[in-house]
């Protein structure tokens, strides 16, 4: 694959912006046409067909050639080439990685979910991710001069311009996705998980014309991805969306931030996990409460499993949970009178335990003109959305799609 498409994409030419529109258009909405394309950039056929050729010649569209009319002449389809280029996810919790490839064209080949690890800030820690990613990148059947970039996805403040991760893995004055690109090989792109799971939930959304929605990434904390005119919404400094951090209680509990009273504090996974263990504590049953009396580590994966097998305390910590964030997404609801709200992350594996006391508490709580129109659904990426967002967001970054 030429790189010349990519290296040229940021140098504001006419010709090279016309191009990227070309692949944003096969990106959103598949195979096209010469003629279709050209009504779609209100371009003439001879300039279309001209940088449609270039693209051929650069690798990144194929021809697929003529398909399905009825009756008359049947037009060449266009689209992406799949094996233009792959895109590298990794998706970083507190205590394991997930890594995934996508094709050019987006679809998801390789998962690898959950392989241990403890994020520190500390060299060792940034020296293993490391390790981790380029063992990942070798056992893939790609050649490594294939992988065009890799996303990175860490939770707390992250400013994906200046490749600085402020909360994890802040280790001095160079940024960290250059740390990890001399490390690794390849060009590195680092996010904040929240907006990355966002990005690939609105490229996977199915609802039609959909512009303005709110991701919940409720795990062991609280983040919110924000779309706005079919755009990820940053902010001035980058870091939009830490709405678990909003002052949402009167209590003394101290969040992971160093304040008090933050949403997060009563209404996340960090929540769910301190408030079962001291209805534990206080002697509260559950099909748990022989793992804490042998003083063994329950772990939030552990709750969760509990709830699906309906263990009485933990659906109803999950549900006061669930009645705390719908009122705070009242509030959201209010402000952005969003078209779709969806609730991921590793709390959404609670589906109706959490969904519809959630729904219970935004029909309270916000104004009905605003939140009628607005749907709420749960994640059907699952477990895969951080891989996959970050895939689908580094394409997009690396072709200067943002």
């Amino acid at each position: 694959m030429t790189t010349s498409f990519l290296q040229k994409s940021y140098d504001g030419s006419k010709i090279n912006s016309l191009k990227r529109e070309i692949i944003r258009l096969f990106i959103t909405g598949g195979n096209y046409s010469i003629t279709d394309l050209s009504k779609e950039m209100n371009l003439s056929v001879p300039t279309v067909t001209k940088m449609i050729g270039e693209l051929i010649n650069e690798g990144f569209v194929s021809d697929f050639g003529k398909q399905g009319t009825n009756g008359g002449r049947r037009p060449n389809m266009y689209g992406l080439n799949p094996n233009a280029g792959y895109f590298v996810g990794v998706d970083i919790a507190k205590d394991h990685i997930s890594l995934g490839v996508i094709t050019f064209k987006g679809q998801l080949i390789e998962y690898a979910g959950k392989r241990e690890f403890v994020l520190e800030n500390t060299n060792q820690s940034l020296d293993e991710l490391c390790r981790i990613i380029n063992n990942f990148i070798d056992h893939l059947s790609i050649a490594r001069k294939k992988i065009v970039s890799v996303g990175i996805n860490l939770s707390g403040r992250v400013n994906s311009e200046s490749g600085f991760s402020y909360s994890f893995l802040f280790l001095g004055e160079k940024p960290l996705s250059m740390m990890i690109e001399e490390r690794i090989g390849c060009n590195v792109y680092i996010e904040n998980d929240s907006r990355s799971m966002t990005y690939g939930e609105f490229m996977y959304c199915e609802e039609e014309g959909r512009r303005n929605m709110l991701y919940i990434n409720a795990s062991w904390g609280l983040g919110l991805g924000i779309i706005i005119d079919g755009k990820l919404y940053y902010g001035k400094s980058g870091f939009s969306g830490e709405f678990g951090h909003f002052p949402f209680y009167e209590n003394e509990i101290i969040c992971r931030c160093g304040k008090r009273g933050c949403l997060e504090t009563g209404a996340s996974g960090s929540a769910l996990h301190r408030i079962f263990t001291e209805k534990l504590r206080e002697g509260r049953v559950s099909m748990l409460s022989e793992k804490f009396s042998a003083n063994r580590d329950i772990s939030i994966d552990d709750i969760m499993e509990a709830i699906q097998k309906e263990d009485v305390l933990a659906i109803e910590i999950i549900e006061n949970i669930g009645e705390e964030l719908g009122k705070a997404l009242s509030g959201l609801i209010n402000i952005f009178n969003p078209e779709l709200i969806i609730i991921g992350g590793t709390l959404a594996k609670a589906k109706d335990s959490l969904l519809l006391p959630i729904k219970s508490a935004i029909n309270k709580y916000s104004l009905n003109l605003v939140s009628k129109d607005t749907k709420i659904k749960l994640s059907k990426l699952g477990d895969k959305g951080g891989v996959i967002g970050a895939c689908m967001l580094v394409r997009s970054k690396t072709i200067g799609l943002l």
